[in-house]
Formats: structure tokens, C-alpha cells, sequence
């Protein structure tokens, strides 16, 4: 059996050092905003906020396609700003054993499979749940132009996102440090 060493150097540290260093830390990076990605991002928040506003101010619950409009819309609207927040506060860079740009694309896709089916759903209601010309077909309507913008939003981010998992248009050193959005 091996003998414990007589001598051992340790170190210790303060628990309060650690903690106003990371809060300090945490401004936004605006050149995010100004990226293709940042752009988008507040796009998909602007248009998805409309629909879900537009589709809230009628009775959709007493349809239930227009509860899966609803869902969609407040879970990926939701899901957004907390990647928006990730990104504006470069705190993908602190979580970097996560790979961003492969969970990015994920949720694009994802994003953009469900809002087909929201717009497409939504678009099918309007005629059958409101009476031509009334205030909840023209918010109806208006809500299923709007998925449609905001899925072909999502489509793109999409496409962006898969350019930039697999790498296209630069090395894997580059993109990792400048944070995974041009």
C-alpha cells in the first residue's frame, strides 16, 4: 500500500470573486443584433408575437385547431427569446461544451415543420370558424399570413444554421470563436 505524501500544496479561492466576475461580465453583444442570426431572431420574436396576439383576442378556444396555432406560436415564440438571450449575452460561449450550432439547426427545422402545420391549420379555420368580413376572420386571417412570414423566417434560420453546422465558408476556428453567427 502506497503511503500518503507528507506534504501536499493546496490552494484556495473566494466564492465572492467568482461570482462578481461572471456578473460583471455579462453585457450584450450588440453585433449580434446586427448579425444575420440577431436579425432573424427578432423577426421570428416580432411576427410570432403577432400571431399569437391576433389569434389570443378571438374565442380560439372554443376551436381546437386554433389551440395548436396558439401552442406553437407561445412555445417557439418562448423558446426564441431564450435563445435571443443566450446569444445576446454571449453566454453560448461560457456553455461551451454545448454544440450551438448543431442545437440551433435542430430547433430551426423543428421551429419550421411546426409552424407549416400551425399556418397551414390556421389558414384551413378561417373560413369554417368566423363569418367573412367579422373582426375574428380578419384577425384569423391576419394571423395565418403572419405564421406563413414568420415560418419562412424559420425556414431560413434554418438554412443559415445548417450552413454554419457544417461549416461552410469557414473553419471550425473561426466560427467557434466569433460566436457561431455572421
Amino acid at each position: 500500500m502506497a503511503e500518503f505524501p507528507s506534504k501536499v500544496s493546496t490552494r484556495t479561492s473566494s466564492p465572492a470573486q467568482g461570482v462578481g466576475a461572471s456578473v460583471s461580465a455579462l453585457r450584450p453583444d450588440l453585433g449580434f443584433v446586427r448579425s444575420s442570426l440577431g436579425v432573424l431572431a427578432l423577426l421570428q420574436l416580432v411576427l410570432g408575437l403577432l400571431v399569437w396576439a391576433l389569434i389570443a383576442d378571438t374565442p380560439y378556444h372554443l376551436y381546437p385547431a386554433y389551440g395548436w396555432v396558439m401552442f406553437v406560436a407561445v412555445f417557439l415564440w418562448l423558446v426564441t427569446i431564450v435563445f435571443f438571450i443566450i446569444y445576446l449575452f454571449q453566454l453560448h460561449m461560457k456553455l461551451y461544451m454545448v454544440p450551438w450550432p448543431l442545437v440551433l439547426m435542430i430547433f430551426f427545422v423543428a421551429a419550421t415543420v411546426l409552424y407549416i402545420t400551425a399556418f397551414i391549420t390556421c389558414a384551413a379555420a378561417v373560413d369554417l370558424t368566423s363569418l367573412k368580413g367579422s373582426r375574428p376572420y380578419n384577425q384569423r386571417s391576419a394571423a395565418s399570413f403572419f405564421a406563413c412570414l414568420v415560418m419562412i423566417a424559420y425556414g431560413v434560420s434554418a438554412f443559415f444554421s445548417f450552413q454554419a453546422w457544417r461549416g461552410v465558408g469557414s473553419n471550425a476556428a473561426t466560427s467557434q470563436m466569433a460566436g457561431g453567427y455572421s
